[in-house]
């Protein structure tokens, strides 16, 4: 990629049924570096419209619309136009909203009081292959997880599954623990780079796809605890 090319705005679709909402919102975007609107949708099924026919880079979606809700949406949009990344931007987030929204594909999630400087850093992280979590959605994430559901309880664990080296099971407990990739490189002393390395190796060996798979399966193979409390 050149470097131009690799300095290109992220292009955006906004898809929120509020008619105020949906221009304030995109508004807010057209304000922010590194982000160019293309289009924007009133409910689900023209998100997924849009996509096919503007092929964005991302889409913020709203969850409750009428006749399509963000989360088919996201489904569809997912498997028919695996190009295009979803990130949530909605008022709820609560486990009934969160956890289909990411069985469906989503990639980030946000809720609506995030700040402008807060959604472009989703947009990227979403558009470098990490997560776009706020920390309040990392942290209701993690709690979900340390619930003692039986699938979720850690098992004993001699030695690292499925292969991973000591340094791949190293950044999947620091990803456990809600770390960046950034966060994880300072904690190593390693560049960025080698981190998202090992997260790739980790994810290839392991059938992972995103870091919400990889935050159960570390609890899974006892490879994270749950926090006290």
């Amino acid at each position: 990629m050149t470097e131009a090319a690799g300095k290109r705005p992220a292009r955006v679709v906004v898809a929120d049924d509020q008619t105020v909402v949906r221009e304030g919102i995109v508004m807010l975007l057209g304000l922010l570096p590194g982000i160019e609107v293309i289009g924007a949708a009133g409910d689900g099924d023209e998100a997924v419209r849009l996509v096919a026919e503007l092929a964005p880079d991302v889409v913020l979606m709203d969850l409750r619309m009428p006749r399509c809700d963000g989360v088919e949406a996201t489904r569809r949009i997912r498997a028919e136009h695996p190009g295009t990344q979803v990130v949530v931007l909605t008022t709820y987030a609560d486990d009934e909203s969160l956890f289909p929204a990411l069985r469906a594909g989503a990639r980030g999630y946000l809720t609506k009081d995030a700040g402008g400087d807060e959604i472009v850093r989703a947009v990227q992280s979403v558009l470098s292959g990490d997560a776009g979590l706020s920390p309040s959605i990392q942290r209701r994430l993690l709690e979900r997880l340390s619930d003692p559901a039986p699938e979720l309880q850690p098992v004993a664990a001699t030695e690292p599954p499925d292969g991973l080296t000591a340094r791949e099971s190293e950044v999947l407990l620091l990803i456990a623990e809600g770390l960046s990739n950034q966060e994880i490189a300072r904690k190593l002393h390693v560049s960025t780079a080698t981190v998202k390395t090992h997260i790739n190796n980790l994810f290839a060996k392991t059938g992972l796809k995103d870091r919400a798979q990889a935050v159960r399966y570390a609890y899974a193979k006892g490879l994270a605890r749950p926090p006290a409390g």
